[in-house]
């Protein structure tokens, strides 16, 4: 079915479903039984239609349109949720629908780390002399250390995490504003990030260090990364936005996917906080690889688990979803 024959055959009952909803406002009951039984039926008939249009029509108007109507309407049918079940609905539900819609902008992401990760790889393993004059200080570590224990007391521990989550939120933060940049600002992070993550791992394998390199970031890793990822699709997804408004306006486009990606980044801090008590209190006190390295494992399965379970599910709408 084409979207104009799919709003030729729907809107009439779209249409009867908003009226309804205005004449309720706060009060459905001043509308008697009958009329409000029939409106639970068409914002259930609406819900579907929403359901159907985010799978079949991303990014066209009617789906804006459509979520409005099917929002106001579950807020008088079911009353309006409190900020705890809202909150628990995003966490639960929304943050990841919307990570699964922009699969592929997060699959394109993912590549722009890992490419330049290889060829900053093979660079610090065969080079790494020369590899180490392009790296901060504060990565050459890996060269020299021989265990993940830095001395730190819980105090020293609590501070390193408050400060890695700072600095992971910033970077995830940086990751999609510059999507702005119609995209370039966001592949720009990436592709370098990639190349320093990947001539570090380099750097550590030449020196006989893999051991504890694996001690050192897979435990916190994988979550941190994936979350860095997710940033870096919702700021390509931004970007596309900017280039390819589609029937939208650029000005509505931009600000209908910023809306997005600011929920999507509020969304992934709250993971990053998580990772960042890891790397503090988990993969900075000398815990061998292999536990570390299990840890990150069951994180990450954990996280894209629920990408791909409670973002890919289709039901009647999270909206309608009560």
């Amino acid at each position: 079915m084409n979207l104009n024959r799919f709003q030729a055959e729907r809107q009439d009952r779209w249409r009867r479903l908003d009226d309804l909803v205005r004449r309720a406002g706060n009060r459905p009951e001043r509308l008697g039984a009958d009329t409000v039984r029939a409106m639970a039926g068409l914002y259930r008939a609406a819900a579907a239609d929403l359901a159907y249009a985010r799978s079949r029509f991303p990014g066209e108007p009617i789906v804006d349109r459509l979520e409005d109507i099917v929002g106001r309407a579950r807020l008088v049918i079911y009353e309006r949720h409190s900020p705890r079940t809202s909150i628990v609905e995003f966490a639960t539900a929304t943050y990841w629908r919307l990570v699964w819609e922009r699969r592929w902008f997060v699959g394109l992401s993912a590549a722009l780390l890992v490419v330049p990760g290889l060829f900053g790889y093979t660079f610090g393993f065969t080079d790494p002399d020369a590899a180490a004059t392009y790296l901060p200080e504060g990565f050459l570590w890996v060269r020299e250390a021989e265990t993940t224990d830095q001395g730190y007391g819980a105090v020293g521990l609590a501070g390193f995490s408050l400060f890695v989550m700072t600095n992971n939120i910033f970077v995830t933060l940086l990751t999609f504003v510059t999507g702005l940049l119609a995209g370039i600002g966001t592949t720009w992070i990436l592709l370098q990030n990639g190349f320093i993550l990947g001539a570090v791992a380099g750097l550590a394998i030449e020196a006989d260090n893999g051991g504890l390199l694996v001690a050192a970031v897979a435990g916190h890793g994988v979550l941190e990364l994936s979350c860095i990822v997710v940033g870096g699709g919702a700021g390509l997804s931004l970007g596309r936005a900017i280039l390819r408004p589609g029937r939208l306006t650029r000005v509505d486009s931009t600000r209908r996917e910023a809306l997005r990606a600011l929920q999507i980044f509020l969304g992934t801090a709250a993971w990053l906080v998580v990772a960042g008590f890891m790397e503090g209190f988990l993969s900075r006190t000398g815990i061998g690889p292999w536990p570390v390295a299990i840890v990150g494992l069951v994180t990450g399965v954990v996280f894209w688990g629920l990408v791909a379970w409670r973002g890919a599910q289709k039901r009647a709408v999270d909206l309608a979803a009560r």
